[in-house]
């Protein structure tokens, strides 16, 4: 069936913790909204927070649940209470659950909590069972499930057995419009703006939680020695000053750094996919990639050095071997997109997920 035929059978909700600029989930509610849209449909956009201003809030249809002054230990269930209320008032055919509820049909996975933890070394305390008992009970209801890597449909299979047959791999979606390379003119003047050497190699960390990122790895290694270069550190602010760590705080022109980069570091903990991975290739920059991030999988070999996670000094060497191609200049990519393994054009995979959302409307037409 074709997207307007869709549009007059199938009545899609999207939930969403928040329709706003950022990254993770934020940045995919935007892209599957707009991609929708594109395509002529109008979903109705549930959420606890939206941004008015932005273009999909706009042509979507929009309900932001109020929320503000709950409990963040509470927070879920009272999403998943008033989510309930509204679909009551205004019945849909299909709900697509980016954030957990029991009221989702197709529900997307980006991590786990039980895999975050066991990563992160951390032991499971009340708020932790609550959250883990809250994916469960909506993996279990959901019609289709959404794993945005082989990876992450394994870790899904690994903690809650009982649902693989649910399980769609579907990679995310980036705008290759934005993530787009820059010719060395380009890229000398990108680097001038954002403060960065123009005689070292320059490694980038995009980073909004920087325990998880591997920050900790990171500084001290570039602290102790000049010969990998510099580690720019693009997103929160550092805890502490540390020599050969540049900081370039939130930056909207995240496509820029990228691209004026020799090479993206993804050394996280724990990173089901790592999108960042993908929009550093598309901008031409290649990427120092821990093989426990899922994006690793769609990454050519040519476009990466990967590393063991559980080697001590496996990052130190794949760190070495990367600023050595970047001092003798052969490490860019050209023509970025033959270096992944998939199409990341935000209309591919929103048509993928069409087709879940019209088997879900099929089921309900049948009953």
């Amino acid at each position: 069936m074709n997207a307007p035929a869709m549009a007059m059978s199938c009545r899609l909700a999207i939930t969403a913790q928040a329709l706003a600029h950022g990254g993770g989930a934020e940045r995919y509610a935007r892209d599957v909204t707009a991609g929708l849209l594109d395509l002529g449909l109008r979903p109705w956009i549930i959420a606890r927070k939206i941004d008015p201003d932005l273009p999909e809030a706009q042509n979507a249809r929009c309900t932001r649940l109020p929320l503000r002054g709950v409990p963040k230990l509470l927070r879920s269930r009272a999403f998943d209470a008033l989510t309930a209320w509204v679909l009551r008032r205004s019945p849909v055919d299909c709900v697509f659950g980016i954030n957990h509820t029991l009221h989702a049909d197709v529900v997307v996975c980006g991590g786990t909590h039980p895999g975050f933890l066991q990563a992160m070394g951390k032991t499971a305390g009340w708020a932790d069972r609550a959250q883990i008992a809250l994916e469960r009970r909506t993996y279990i209801r959901a019609r289709a499930i959404v794993a945005h890597s082989v990876l992450m449909r394994d870790e899904l299979t690994r903690f809650y057995p009982g649902i693989a047959e649910k399980i769609s791999v579907l990679y995310p979606p980036v705008d290759p419009r934005r993530f787009t390379p820059m010719n060395a003119s380009q890229r000398l003047q990108a680097r001038l703006r954002l403060g960065l050497p123009t005689d070292r190699p320059v490694f980038l960390l995009a980073s909004t939680g920087h325990a998880r990122k591997g920050l900790g790895e990171l500084a001290p290694l570039f602290s102790q020695t000049d010969a990998f270069g510099v580690l720019a550190v693009a997103g929160r602010p550092l805890p502490e000053k540390t020599r050969n760590v540049i900081e370039l705080g939130y930056r909207p022109d995240i496509e820029a750094v990228y691209a004026a980069a020799d090479y993206t570091v993804v050394a996280s903990l724990y990173e089901p996919f790592g999108l960042v991975a993908v929009e550093s290739v598309l901008c031409g920059t290649p990427v120092v990639i821990a093989d426990n991030v899922g994006s690793a999988e769609v990454i050519s070999e040519e476009a990466k050095i990967a590393y063991d996670r559980n080697d001590a000094d496996a990052l130190a060497q794949a760190l070495q071997s990367a600023a050595g191609r970047a001092r003798q200049g052969r490490h860019r990519l050209i023509e970025p997109s033959q270096y992944l393994r998939y199409d990341p054009a935000v209309s591919t995979h929103v048509r993928a997920l069409l087709s879940l959302f019209q088997r879900c409307c099929d089921d309900v037409s049948a009953v």
